[in-house]
């Protein structure tokens, strides 16, 4: 895709086109917004195909992490807040499918079952970080916490998650 391939960058969209517009939806609860950045998402690792790093991670999670922040910035320039993070957090963390285009990620169950694991006073701004793009400083705001309290309990619950799905630190 980084030597212009049309085709390949084709096969790759049809390969993640269900997990990108899955997370879209799943973060803006809109599909025409969802679309949207979903097309933007694709758009700009086509654009951006040769500063992937394979070094730092799998392109799968490049792309996810593209989609997420366009969802993010999608939320913000419309002020609303389209779930709950509680919500989303008990979500994401049944063990029911509750959106079958969400759904499709490889590690889905895997990383639920590591949510459900963390208390949730770890599992909520991990949440509140991933899914809502807030700095520390915010999710102390929202939750009523210290600053440094929400540091800690990021830091601790993103350590005990990439324990349990296996993530090394490089």
């Amino acid at each position: 895709m980084a030597a212009g391939d049309a085709e390949t960058a084709a096969v790759f969209v049809r390969r993640y086109q269900a997990r990108v517009y899955g997370l879209a939806f799943a973060l803006v609860g809109s599909s025409a917004i969802a679309e949207e950045i979903a097309q933007e998402a694709f758009l700009r690792a086509w654009r951006h195909a040769g500063a992937y790093d394979p070094r730092k991670g799998r392109a799968v999670s490049w792309l996810l992490t593209i989609t997420r922040n366009l969802a993010v910035d999608a939320v913000r320039l419309r002020g609303d807040t389209p779930v709950d993070p509680h919500i989303l957090l008990n979500t994401l963390t049944r063990n029911e499918r509750a959106n079958p285009a969400a759904a499709t990620f490889e590690d889905t169950e895997e990383l639920r079952a590591a949510l459900r694991a963390l208390p949730p006073e770890q599992s909520t701004p991990i949440v509140l970080s991933v899914f809502y793009g807030l700095t520390a400083t915010e999710i102390a705001d929202r939750e009523r916490i210290p600053v440094g309290t929400a540091k800690t309990r990021l830091r601790r619950g993103l350590a005990k998650l990439r324990e349990a799905l296996g993530v090394t630190h490089d």
